[in-house]
Parts: structure tokens; sequence; C-alpha cells
């Protein structure tokens, strides 16, 4: 997309942090993971996602599950990773994205 290579490295390198910081902390039993959304309907952009039919539209036709992100198909996500049912989860880049530009 013009305009977000600054954005687009920055998440780049977040994700290549995530895998260096899963290794320095493991010794001390902390998990390191990365959640990757997919366009959410927040503020984020000054909202155009939330606000704009035709870019919400545009976005939902290229998501498998037909529809954009909300904020709560975040947090289930988020708080699972905080449980002990995920603590073989380490170093890696979770999608929650509903499928976006498969």
């Amino acid at each position: 997309m013009p305009g977000y290579g600054a954005y687009g490295a920055l998440k780049g390198a977040v994700e290549v942090l995530t895998r260096y910081e899963a290794q320095e902390f493991g010794k001390r039993g902390i998990n390191v993971n990365v959640v990757a959304l997919g366009a959410i309907e927040t503020d984020f952009g000054g909202g155009v996602v939330r606000d704009n039919a035709q870019v919400n539209q545009h976005i939902a036709g290229t998501t498998a599950l037909g529809r954009v992100g909300l904020p709560a198909d975040i947090g289930g996500v988020v708080a699972f990773l905080c449980t002990d049912d995920a603590k073989w989860i380490n170093a890696q880049r979770i999608e929650v994205s509903g499928g976006s530009n498969l």
C-alpha cells in the first residue's frame, strides 16, 4: 500500500525482535509472541476502516471471513496467550486477521 513503507518495516522489526526476545527471556521462563492483526474497526489511521464504507467493503472482500475485524476479535487471542494453555507457544507470529489477502 502506498505510504506504508515505514509502517511495514516497523512491523517486520517487531517480528524479528520477538524471536530475539523469546531466546533471551526464555531462560527466565518468559514467552514472547507477536499478534499480527488484520484490518480492525478502530481509530487507527483516523478510523478509515471503521468510518469509510468503501474501504471497509474493499477489505471485507479480500478477507476469507468476509468482514473487517472488530476489537473483540483480538482480545480472546491475547488473553489465551496469557494462560497456561499457551505455555508452549513461544517466538511465534500469530496472525489474527480473519484470513486477509489469502
